[in-house]
């Protein structure tokens, strides 16, 4: 399933970092604000070296980047990527609700004016 310019692959991705709650965690943290490696480290009960994992996850399925300043690593998170996701999900919503209708359109067939609520 394509999205704009996401691939299935993308998607897999997105979703994947997004099943981690440490993970979601860290991305609102970085769409708030740019914050560091460090400083996301000292926020979490884990190694620095967890915390990088959970950082190279999240950027490799685009939902944040990291750049070098000075001898930090600073995370900020994408909200392109977020938004894409997003009108993905809007997608398969705009799908479950035409089912919904259409399945209220059968039931609403079959009603009789006896049994119509009115």
């Amino acid at each position: 399933m394509v999205v704009d310019e996401l691939t299935d692959e993308t998607v897999n991705r997105i979703f994947r970092a997004l099943a981690d709650a440490t993970r979601r965690d860290i991305v609102r943290r970085t769409l708030i604000a740019e914050v560091s490696v460090s400083q996301l480290a000292q926020a979490y009960d884990m190694s620095f070296a967890a915390v990088q994992k959970h950082v190279a996850v999240l950027e490799d399925a685009r939902l944040v980047t990291k750049d070098p300043r000075g001898r930090e690593r600073m995370v900020r998170g994408n909200p392109e990527c977020i938004r894409q996701a997003q009108r993905l999900l809007d997608q398969f919503e705009e799908i479950w609700r035409s089912r919904i209708d259409r399945l209220d359109a059968l039931l609403s067939e079959g009603e009789t004016p006896s049994t119509q609520k009115g």
